[in-house]
């Protein structure tokens, strides 16, 4: 196998992300005929990228967004008083430090003075709500009055404020208007209802510029908030199962980017919202596991690898390299058995195969190889 190196380094971006879970229980979205009814008592919400973007077009993705200087001011401070404040904001014991790889040079993010700034757990959630209410219109808040720490139960996102359009308009040229939002609700934003689950690093592939590293949250909601997409960044949406989000990926009536199709995969896990939830409040002081995928390039298709598999290096060469083969994909596969692996074979078609072993109290996906109808 060869690497292909790209010379100077990417431009790292933090972000963050939220997947929306809610329960269902609505009759008028009967599973068409032709589907077999969804195993799971949830739905995700899927936000349709505009075609217009320069990264994903018209991709179904989580809610997110890059972290801005006012999601982690100071001035969020006195919102959040008297109930709650340093150093967890109510948030419970801090999750254990995970040593990841790989280790990042500086992005703009860390070269200012972050003295007198809210903690990056704090700063990444109110990240993830304000991009939920930028792009979808959907409120994540909690009263400034009620008491701190995760709700027992799956929660609800906050009724839209009269003049929503404008306010969003503001938020979206002016992130610190999104504090001015919630002071004006008396509210804050519900940071404890989001739950630690991954994080993502944007691979490296050639022609790519714009790379992140994002933070995955999840949110169980009791039923689905209306939404309202915003028409710029993202002009469509979808309320779907795991199952029902694979079948319209799979029948090209969606598509989702490998880690969004990982994750959808993870969550075929979960019979029902109350399990879900459940499942996050139990590891929650395990933190985040952070993901390079390191790209290899077979003869005849593309495979994502993810830590764990037998092929994966902890090399810092690859945060700019590929690595490639002149073997097809199947010979790969005939010859591995320590996989944690995303096999695409093309826009619509990847197959997932784990045997490893999950880390830290978390769950992977099954393995999840498509019918050779879709082929």
């Amino acid at each position: 196998m060869s690497s292909s190196l790209r010379p100077g380094p990417s431009r790292w971006r933090r972000a963050a992300s939220i997947v929306l879970a809610a329960g269902w229980s609505r009759p008028e979205t009967a599973t068409p005929p032709s589907r077999p009814p969804p195993s799971e008592g949830f739905r995700l919400l899927l936000l349709q990228r505009s075609p217009h973007q320069g990264f994903m077009p018209g991709a179904h993705v989580f809610s997110g967004g890059v972290l801005d200087a006012a999601d982690r001011s100071a001035d969020w401070l006195g919102l959040f008083a008297p109930h709650h404040g340093p150093p967890r904001f109510g948030l419970g014991p801090a999750p254990f430090s995970r040593t990841a790889f790989p280790s990042l040079p500086d992005t703009d993010d860390h070269k200012a003075d972050n003295t007198g700034t809210l903690p990056e757990d704090v700063a990444f959630r109110i990240c993830a709500v304000r991009e939920a209410f930028e792009e979808a219109g959907v409120l994540l808040l909690r009263p400034r009055t009620s008491p701190p720490g995760p709700a027992p139960g799956p929660g609800l996102a906050l009724e839209p404020p009269p003049g929503l359009a404008s306010w969003r308009d503001r938020v979206r040229r002016d992130p610190r208007h999104f504090l001015r939002l919630c002071a004006h609700l008396d509210c804050t934003p519900d940071i404890w209802a989001l739950h630690n689950w991954s994080a993502w690093l944007t691979p490296f592939l050639r022609g790519t510029t714009r790379r992140f590293d994002t933070a995955f949250f999840l949110c169980c909601l009791r039923e689905p908030p209306p939404v309202y997409p915003d028409l710029a960044e993202v002009v469509g949406y979808q309320w779907s199962s795991p199952s029902e989000a694979t079948e319209s990926f799979l029948s090209k009536e969606i598509w989702l980017p490998p880690p969004q199709f990982y994750e959808v995969r993870r969550l075929a896990n979960f019979a029902s919202l109350s399990d879900l939830h459940k499942f996050c409040l139990g590891r929650a002081l395990e933190g985040l596991e952070r993901w390079l995928p390191i790209i290899l390039l077979t003869a005849d298709g593309m495979v994502h690898l993810l830590p764990g598999d037998e092929l994966y290096l902890e090399d810092s060469d690859f945060l700019e390299n590929l690595m490639s083969t002149e073997k097809k994909t199947e010979e790969i596969m005939k010859e591995g058995k320590q996989f944690h692996r995303i096999v695409t074979y093309h826009r619509h078609l990847y197959d997932i195969h784990v045997t490893v072993q999950p880390k830290y109290k978390h769950v992977y996906p099954k393995n999840s190889v498509v019918r050779k109808s879709h082929l």
